[in-house]
């Protein structure tokens, strides 16, 4: 058994997310009542489309992260717990014992979940299944039983599924992506957070008046509202913050208009590979609704759960990111207690505060000010996270860098979910994770009685479908 799960893996590890992502795809849709032709292109179309979201993420991650390690090197910061990334993170969960497990049980959950009609999402993104390994390979490193690890993973992927279905509504309307719901443990989390931050608000004369969406911004500033300009503005500053010592003036300048002409290309290519990724996801989306509806009761539907980089080309989520950079930078340097400097995740915060745009209208500054809260908290969670963080790592094989006493990433170290996972299971073991299994059944039970009105506080319009 173990070895036919390692050559699953190790299948998916090789052909990677864009390529097997047009196979389940194809499969999909033709299982769902699409036409084989009709399937196949969806398939390659979405594949296409990751593939340029992926290049454009890239060219992202390439320049924040350059500029954001040398805007650290500038204050002159040491800390003891190293950032390593996301993609550290993942290939720590796919290393652990639960890594090897997580995808069919993963699958195995969301499938009876789907035929008692619990949720309405069915998760395709496989590769972020790694958040679920994460959580699950931390308890195992905190209690030394797979079995609690297993558990501890499968309640992770229920709780996405709740929350990928609360907010369903709010980004489908808002993202203008009919069909799709978001099962990500990097973004889902920040949902509570923007909720509290946006009733704070609303509680400020002033504060609550001010309309910063891009729309109300571009009709404001003209060409200096537009997407492609903020891009360019705002990579000028992160340039200049970050490079205004690297040498020569020519030096600087180079380094500084690079950034910012690489930034206002991410603003404007990365709604477009959008578009192409919803030419092919319209005739799944079609499909699934044309089944439903053929045996399911009348108004039931099904979501194809995806990954939310899809969600960051809007300009309230990415401009509202680029400006969290420096403020997380500074967050790092005068939070009492931190031990975190961050590096490689910097890149990552557009995901982080990618679902807060829905609830909050596109408005930027009260995005920003969700995101200033998840980091601040991030960095405290972070910092207590660390030492196990770092012992699931060392158990997985993977190498702390040098000068490094702990690591972490923004991606699982600062967020809510792992630790109230860990906080739990430090204190009760898999009773714990069995509390959080029931406060999770509590909320959907409560969620299924009221959808509407659920899904209105995470951010649907109420007029919405």
């Amino acid at each position: 058994m173990i070895a036919i799960l390692q050559g699953i893996k190790s299948v998916f590890d090789a052909l990677g997310a864009t390529v097997m992502l047009p196979i389940i795809i194809f499969f999909l849709a033709w299982f769902l009542g699409a036409k084989p032709g009709k399937a196949f292109r969806a398939g390659i179309t979405i594949g296409i489309a990751f593939v340029g979201i992926n290049l454009v993420i890239g060219l992202m991650f390439s320049n924040l992260s350059d500029v954001a390690q040398a805007m650290v090197k500038n204050t002159g910061i040491e800390r003891n717990v190293v950032d390593v990334g996301w993609p550290s993170a993942a290939a720590i969960a796919f290393g652990s014992q639960v890594g090897l497990w997580v995808i069919p049980l993963t699958l195995i959950v969301n499938i009876i979940l789907l035929v008692l009609r619990i949720t309405k999402t069915l998760d395709i993104d496989v590769w972020n299944y790694w958040h679920f390994a994460f959580i699950g390979s931390l308890i195992v490193a905190l209690t030394g039983n797979l079995v609690y690890g297993l558990i501890a993973a499968a309640v992770a992927a229920v709780l996405a599924l709740f929350l990928a279905d609360w907010t369903a509504k709010a980004v489908q309307n808002f993202y203008n992506l009919p069909g799709i719901s978001f099962p990500h443990l990097t973004s889902a989390p920040a949902v509570p957070f923007a909720i509290a931050v946006n009733w704070l608000v609303e509680k400020i004369p002033g504060l609550r008046d001010v309309e910063a969406d891009p729309e109300t911004i571009q009709k404001r500033f003209g060409v200096w509202g537009e997407p492609v300009v903020l891009g360019l503005l705002i990579g000028l500053i992160l340039g200049i913050l970050g490079y205004y010592n690297a040498g020569s003036w020519t030096t600087v300048a180079t380094k500084v208009l690079g950034v910012a002409i690489n930034l206002a290309a991410v603003m404007l290519l990365l709604p477009r590979m959008v578009a192409i990724l919803m030419e092919g996801l319209i005739p799944v989306s079609e499909a699934a609704r044309e089944y439903m509806q053929k045996r399911a009761r009348p108004g039931e539907e099904v979501y194809i759960g995806l990954d939310s980089a899809i969600l960051i080309g809007h300009p309230a989520a990415i401009s509202s990111a680029l400006v969290l950079v420096p403020i997380a930078i500074l967050l790092s340097i005068i939070l009492p207690g931190n031990r975190v400097i961050l590096f490689a995740d910097l890149a990552v915060i557009p995901f982080v505060i990618a679902m807060c745009a829905p609830l909050m209208r596109g408005n930027i500054v009260r995005i920003i000010l969700a995101g200033t809260v998840i980091l601040g908290i991030g960095f405290y969670i972070s910092t207590s996270m660390a030492p196990l963080f770092t012992q699931t790592a060392v158990a997985a094989g993977f190498k702390i860098p040098a000068g490094a006493t702990y690591i972490t990433s923004i991606a699982d170290g600062f967020l809510w979910v792992p630790w109230l996972f860990v906080t739990l299971a430090r204190f009760l073991s898999i009773i714990g994770v069995l509390v959080i299994l029931a406060l999770i059944a509590v909320a959907i039970y409560f969620f299924k009685r009221n959808e509407k009105a659920w899904e209105v506080i995470a951010g649907a319009p109420a007029s919405a479908d």
